[in-house]
This record gives C-alpha cells, structure tokens and sequence, in this order.
C-alpha cells in the first residue's frame, strides 16, 4: 500500500485547511467548545454547511451527475482528516450523507429532482425515523404502522432517539405496511414532511443534562398522519433493503483524524494537572494509558487507509463499514474515560447548558465544563448506527465468512 501523496494532493490539503480557517469562524469555535454532545445551535450548522455547500464540499462522496465535488480517493480521504483535525461541527448527517444516496439509487426522477438540491444547499435539514421503543438494534421488529390508502398512507406510532428531530424539515420513516411474512419483508421507506398534522417531537433530555432546545435526541410521534404515496421511496415492503444500503453510509466514515485530535486535548490536560507537585503527564501509568490508546488510533488509521484505498477502484465501503464503527466508537469512549480521570473532580460540577452564555466564572478549567457530560454522551456511541453487538456478527459472517 503506498502511503504516499501526490503534489496535487499536497496542494488540496493546503486548500481545505485555508478554507477551515475561512469559514470555521471564532464565534463556531467558542460555541462547540461549551457543546456537551458536538452539536452546537442550528443557525451557526446552517452557516458551517452552507458554507461548504457553496465551496462545493458539502455532500464529498455525491457523485458529479448530482452535483458532488468528484473528489479522488485520496482528497476525500484528505478531507475527512482535515476535518477532524480541525474538530469543525460535523455536518448534520442525515441529509447529504444517509437519504441523499438512497434516493439517487432507489428513487424516482421525480423524487430526486424534488429533494436532492435541496439537501446540497441545506435549504432543509432531515432526521432519521428508524428506532422505536422496543425497537433499536432490532430495527426488523419496528410497529410504526402505515395503512396504505390508495393516494396516501395513514401513519400512526413513533420513532425514538431521533438526533435534531426540533431543527428537521424532513423525517425518512422506516413504516410497517404488512404483516406478512418475516417481519423484514413488511417495511416501507417513506419520507414524510415535518410540518405534516399529525407530527409532533417532544424532546429527551439525557445524561449529559442538555435541556431543550439545544437538546441532541427526541421522540418523534405519529398520529394519523397523511404521507402522500409518492413520498415512498422505492416498492412497497422492500424498505429493509434500502435501509441497509443507508446503514453502509451511516457507518462507514474515518475516524483517526478526530481521535488523534481528542486524546492530544486529553495530553494537554495531563499536563496541567498537577498531581503531588507533579503534572499527571509525568505519571509513568497515566502516560502508558496515553501510548496504548495512541497506538489503537495508529491502526484504526491503517486499516482506514486500507479500506479508502481500495475504494479508488469503485464501489461502497461495504460491511467494512462494521469494524469502523465498532473500533471508532471504543476507542471514542476509551479516550472520553481518560479525559474524566485527568480532569478529575472539576468533572463533579453540574453545568446546565453549556452553550447559554453567562456572567458566571467556571468552576475549575473551561475544558472541565463539557468532560464528564460528553463521557456521559458517548455511553451511546457504541449503541447508534447499530450496536457494536450486531456489528461483530456481521462483521462475523460478512467478512470472516463464519
């Protein structure tokens, strides 16, 4: 594998990082400091990806024939890293990065022509309507239900940890509309209009104590509610297809850059914490927690270069997908866990919302105020995009061929 990158790359590395220093603006950068979960308010995410929308970098993996960048292998895999480098609010996924290459494959002319421009120049933003109560890693037994009645279909249930479900515009709905055969084989993929009567969201707060309106999930409930027939993406029953095909986009994206990123803050703290008349950096245990996390980030960067690699050639990341997700999401709350120890009891004061400016000084170091609330936000991460459980089983039978 040649790890080598071309002048031309050098130079596109060069742009993206003028372009972060550009648009990623002081005011973006104090308020995702005091974020507990990453997200900061929905003005300054439509400012960022409008931003990039207008650059042209928006939706990197769109093909050009939809108005993506036609970016290389080796410049998306640039792009990524220099985002998370950065630590720029991520893009609000659901969009660009989930419906968005699922209507291209599976939706009408007419569907694409409706919503894809739309979503490049993030005129709406779109959440994600896939978990219900009694119904998360095991998607297959959802009971959101959807009569079709000839023109339309009458929706009625609802849809749980659904991210920024109070910004959306737009929800994908995974629906039942039958009952017959295996439960995968009853389920539709319908789009459904926020605004629609019916739709209400009321907000979850969790374990990071963000209150509404800057919370990060919601539940979303459906009640009798009109979904017109030409908002089904694809055949009626055959959603379970199109909702693996979304899962791939979901969970395959890189993560070293970011992780490198986060346990160089956590370094930074250790070596403001004194401990004994010593900084905790000079701690030969702690230091030793430091290298072995540092060398988990090596090779999940390896085996991202690996995987992006071969996609030169073409093609979806696959159910490659899974080991990404399952070592990204450990190593994320490995690194969160070490953060809270070197913080240490500053991480006890409870902040309400750390986004509200106020007159009141911080208790302790300002990295203090979102350490252990962000701990407590990526109890979840091993959870999204379905459990690191299910991952290993596919990874299991898709990969290993067990």
């Amino acid at each position: 594998m040649d790890l080598s990158f071309s002048k031309e790359d050098e130079a596109f590395r060069k742009e993206v990082r003028s372009f972060i220093e550009e648009s990623y603006t002081p005011a973006m950068r104090a308020k995702h400091a005091r974020s507990k979960h990453g997200y900061i308010d929905k003005e300054s995410h439509v400012q960022w990806q409008k931003a990039l929308a207008k650059k042209g970098w928006l939706a990197p993996n769109w093909p050009t024939e939809y108005g993506g960048p036609g970016f290389t292998a080796s410049q998306k895999y640039i792009f990524d890293v220099e985002m998370g480098r950065a630590g720029v609010p991520h893009t609000v996924p659901f969009g660009p990065t989930m419906v968005a290459p699922v209507i291209m494959k599976f939706g009408t002319p007419e569907q694409k022509k409706r919503f894809l421009p739309d979503i490049l120049e993030t005129n709406v933003l779109w959440c994600q309507g896939y978990s219900e109560p009694g119904a998360g890693s095991d998607l297959a037994s959802l009971q959101t239900k959807a009569e079709n009645k000839g023109d339309h279909y009458l929706v009625n249930g609802s849809k749980i940890w659904t991210s920024v479900a109070q910004w959306a515009d737009w929800i994908f709905c995974l629906v039942r509309t039958s009952k017959e055969g295996k439960p995968q084989e009853g389920i539709s993929f319908l789009l459904i209009d926020m605004k629609t009567s019916g739709v209400k969201v009321e907000p979850l707060v969790l374990l990071d104590g963000t209150p509404a309106p800057h919370q990060e999930v919601n539940q979303v409930f459906f009640t009798d509610v009109k979904v017109p027939i030409e908002n089904r993406v694809g055949e009626e029953n055959k959603g379970w297809t199109y909702a693996k095909y979304l899962l791939e986009f979901e969970r395959g994206n890189p993560y070293s850059a970011g992780l490198t990123r986060a346990i160089g803050k956590v370094k930074k703290i250790a070596a403001d914490t004194k401990v004994g008349g010593k900084t905790l950096a000079d701690d030969p245990g702690f230091r030793a927690k430091i290298a072995d996390i540092e060398a988990q980030i090596t090779a999940m960067e390896f085996t991202e270069l690996r995987i992006f690699s071969a996609l030169s050639t073409g093609g979806n990341v696959g159910p490659e997908s899974s080991l990404l997700k399952c070592r990204g999401t450990e190593i994320q709350q490995a690194i969160s866990e070490l953060a809270v120890e070197a913080v240490g009891f500053y991480t006890i004061p409870f902040v309400e919302d750390g986004m509200i400016e106020t007159n009141e000084p911080n208790i302790g170091p300002d990295y203090a105020m979102t350490t252990a609330p962000y701990y407590f936000s990526l109890r979840k991460a091993s959870i999204y995009a379905g459990s690191n459980e299910v991952q290993r089983n596919i990874m299991a039978k898709a990969v290993l061929g067990l």
